[in-house]
């Protein structure tokens, strides 16, 4: 029996275009070096732009090709001109990880502030749509297919009380994945999702001792982990991979805590 080649995680990134939002820091961060060390071209997007020039200059100072680039995602005009921009510099897009997002506020829901709430929604979904679209419209010209990773969130799967703002916006990157990766399979464009637990990142989160001590595998995450399983699912190992929902989370959503 001949024993069908397997390919490695990070099979075909080599030399592929990619941009990764929200990349100054934490899980994008740990992606855009994770891509570029498997030799991917690396555009690396945030608002934050000089901690992303730091990120892009790290991995030049490595070998590898990287630029930063200044955008806020719930600005759609924005955001399809950063996309041409890099298509421009860069010469196409192959690979995109949508991971840009904030956290909001812990309130109740009666007494979520409106304010914050819109702020959470325009970054956290319609942010992602704004980067779906642009991303989506140059596949599609390219037509060579491309692969597409979109950072939601366990509070994507279940009620997080306290953060219905941010529970709302991951859920719904959720929908907006799935349904993009069914229209877009036929073109040869995958489109999945990953859902972090607690994660170690500088960004403010929820996290609570209680909160970490509640993920089955015991601990939080580190970015790194969290990229590993984005670069996976960018690259030709997950080439039969569109439109699935990973949790990337300890075993948090598989179970209850232990009484």
């Amino acid at each position: 029996m001949t024993r069908r080649h397997v390919p490695e995680p990070s099979a075909g990134l080599a030399g592929r275009v990619a941009l990764v939002t929200g990349a100054a820091s934490g899980i994008g961060a740990a992606t855009a070096h994770r891509l570029a060390a498997a030799g991917a071209r690396v555009a690396v997007l945030d608002r934050a732009f000089e901690p992303a020039r730091t990120v892009a200059a790290e991995i030049t100072d490595r070998g590898g090709e990287a630029r930063a680039y200044r955008v806020d995602v719930s600005d759609g005009d924005a955001v399809t001109a950063t996309v041409a921009r890099v298509v421009t510099e860069f010469g196409r897009l192959d690979l995109a990880c949508n991971n840009a997002g904030v956290p909001g506020v812990l309130a109740d829901t009666a007494d979520y502030p409106p304010s914050v709430w819109h702020r959470v929604l325009a970054v956290n979904l319609t942010g992602v749509f704004h980067c779906l679209q642009a991303e989506l419209r140059q596949m599609r010209r390219q037509g060579t297919g491309g692969a597409i990773v979109n950072t939601a969130s366990v509070a994507g799967l279940r009620g997080v009380p306290g953060a219905s703002a941010y529970a709302a916006a991951k859920h719904g990157v959720v929908g907006l994945s799935t349904s993009a990766a069914v229209e877009y399979a036929a073109a040869g464009i995958r489109i999945n999702v990953v859902c972090p637990g607690l994660v170690r990142t500088p960004l403010p989160t929820f996290a609570t001792a209680d909160f970490a001590a509640a993920h089955p595998i015991g601990r939080a995450a580190t970015p790194e982990e969290i990229a590993d399983v984005i670069c996976f699912l960018l690259s030709d190992a997950a080439s039969y991979l569109t439109g699935a929902v990973l949790p990337v989370d300890g075993g948090l959503a598989a179970g209850t805590v232990r009484p």
